[in-house]
């Protein structure tokens, strides 16, 4: 099967860098676009703290999607692919972060989604299970699942 878009989503872990590596090779060996994402995810912080001002906590974490993005844009770049990148808001208690990776899969619309298995979620995955198993779970296109090397 040939592919023409191909999706990556990314946050910024060595194993989602993994994945950019991949759909890259991936795009260029089908000719194909790329789009990589990243969900700027409000899960993902300890509320534990006292009079957080959420405007500037919602601010923090988008620049820092941003940041992570333009991280991946680089390594696209060095590579001489043919790119583009969304960067995609999950605001608290509005859907998932899998849903978000696979509207925007829907609507681009990628013939593949490249993900990593594990990446920055902490403990999150504990209580919401793995965004790459939802993404399997619930994408309507093929899903190619990069698992990185185990740590010790």
């Amino acid at each position: 099967m040939l592919y023409k878009n191909i999706l990556v989503a990314v946050d910024g872990s060595e194993i989602s860098k993994q994945a950019l590596h991949e759909a890259i090779s991936l795009a260029k060996d089908q000719k194909a676009k790329l789009q990589i994402v990243h969900v700027v995810d409000e899960y993902i912080v300890d509320y534990s703290g006292i009079g957080i001002d959420y405007d500037k906590y919602e601010a923090s974490m988008k620049e820092y999607g941003e940041k992570i993005l333009k991280e991946m844009e680089g390594i696209a770049r060095q590579s001489n692919t043919d790119f583009e990148s969304k960067l995609i808001e999950l605001k608290t208690s509005h859907g998932r972060v899998e849903q978000k990776i696979i509207d925007q899969a829907k609507n681009w619309p990628a013939d593949l989604i490249v993900i990593g298995t594990h990446g920055r979620r902490g403990l999150s995955h504990l209580f919401l299970g793995s965004v790459a198993e939802g993404v399997v779970r619930i994408a309507p296109m093929p899903v190619l699942l990069i698992r990185g090397k185990e740590l010790h």
